[in-house]
């Protein structure tokens, strides 16, 4: 997940992203029905759940009272944290990641508890988990991961790729997000984990 991990659906991700751009680009909070309109929502109560569990974990300004439109909460998008842009990672292929000397501004609630470090995507190999080319991924630096968990691998000490991860005995799968590319497997000594992604930004410009 973007805004955090196992927090929120991709449609609630979608919401997030939506208010974030209007909100720089100076518009006022939209309503509900705009809001449907814009993501191509037909169930206005679909979208009021979708809004109520962002509420829920403190993304959202609560819809009360005499308030005008959905507006998020002001600490989720002021003091953006620094941190660093660490090179491109490839969705598609492994490639070498490239040492970019760069900070990138990140929303404090993308950050998890340990070091975190951006990787932008390169590829399409991500785009079934809403992971598209361009977009910058948050990476939370650990060296293990749960299955299923999307990380940062590298392989044969040399090339890093971007996929979800499947362990078993005598093999690790690092398997695509993509129904038209197939799942890599290597003995697990060829295999370091380098972080797992629990964050995700994309830029519409």
């Amino acid at each position: 997940m973007s805004i955090a991990a196992s927090a929120v659906t991709r449609r609630q991700q979608a919401v997030y992203d939506h208010l974030l751009q209007r909100h720089r680009e100076g518009q006022p909070p939209p309503s509900l029905d705009e809001l449907c309109e814009a993501l191509g929502v037909r169930s206005r109560g679909s979208m009021h759940k979708h809004v109520q569990a962002l509420v829920e974990v403190g993304i959202l300004e609560p819809m009360a009272g005499k308030q005008r439109g959905v507006r998020l909460k002001a600490p989720e998008w002021r003091d953006p944290v620094q941190l660093p842009l660490l090179g491109v990672i490839a969705a598609g292929r492994p490639i070498e990641a490239v040492e970019l000397p760069e900070d990138i501004a990140v929303p404090p609630h993308l950050i998890g508890n340990g070091p975190c470090y951006v990787l932008q995507v390169s590829g399409d190999s991500m785009v079934e988990d809403g992971i598209l080319d361009g977009d910058w991924v948050i990476v939370e630096q650990r060296e293990q991961a749960r299955d299923g968990e999307i990380v940062v691998a590298l392989v044969d000490g040399s090339e890093a790729t971007l996929k979800r991860i499947v362990q078993r005995p005598g093999e690790v799968l690092l398997v695509p997000s993509n129904s038209g590319m197939h799942t890599m497997s290597f003995p697990p000594g060829r295999v370091r984990i380098q972080g797992v992604v629990i964050g995700q930004m994309r830029s519409y410009r």
